[in-house]
C-alpha cells in the first residue's frame, strides 16, 4: 500500500448534520486499511467552563488545544487526521488548517432540517436546543 504524507480532512456542517458518525466511518475505513490515523471531535477540545466564554473563546481555547494534541500524535507516527467541527465560515476552517499544521480538505454536510430536528431531539442539553433553534 502507498503511504501518504501527513494530512487531515475536516467533516463540517451544522449541529446534528452527522459529522460525528460520518468521522467515525472514515476512522473504520482508515483502521481497516492498517493506516495510522486520529479521529478528534474538535467540540471537546474547546468545551470549558471558563467565567465569560464565548463562541469566539472557546474556539481559540480549541485552536491551542488541537496544536498540542496533533503535534503529540504526529510524534506517535499519526499521520491521517479525521476532524469533526462546526466551523461557521472559512475563517474558521482556516484556523483548524493552521493549528493542526497539516494540508487539511474541509467537506460539508448539509441535510433537511427534519433529519437534524430528529438527531438532536435526542439530545436534551440546553446547547443543543439552542443549536436546533440555530440550524433553522
Amino acid at each position: 500500500m502507498e503511504r501518504r504524507g501527513a494530512e487531515g480532512v475536516l467533516i463540517t456542517g451544522v449541529y446534528g448534520s452527522g459529522k460525528s458518525p460520518v468521522a467515525a466511518e472514515i476512522a473504520c475505513l482508515l483502521e481497516q486499511r492498517g493506516e495510522p490515523y486520529a479521529l478528534l471531535d474538535l467540540d471537546y477540545m474547546g468545551w470549558a467552563g471558563t467565567a465569560g466564554s464565548d463562541r469566539l473563546g472557546e474556539f481559540r481555547l480549541m485552536l491551542r488545544n488541537l496544536v498540542a494534541v496533533a503535534l503529540n500524535y504526529r510524534q506517535a507516527g499519526i499521520r491521517l487526521f479525521v476532524l469533526a467541527y462546526f466551523a461557521r465560515d472559512s475563517g474558521e476552517v482556516q484556523g483548524v488548517r493552521e493549528a493542526l499544521g497539516l494540508p487539511l480538505r474541509a467537506a460539508r454536510l448539509a441535510g433537511p432540517l427534519s433529519g437534524i430536528e430528529r438527531r438532536l431531539a435526542s439530545d436534551v442539553t440546553s446547547g443543543r436546543q439552542d443549536d436546533l433553534r440555530a440550524a433553522a
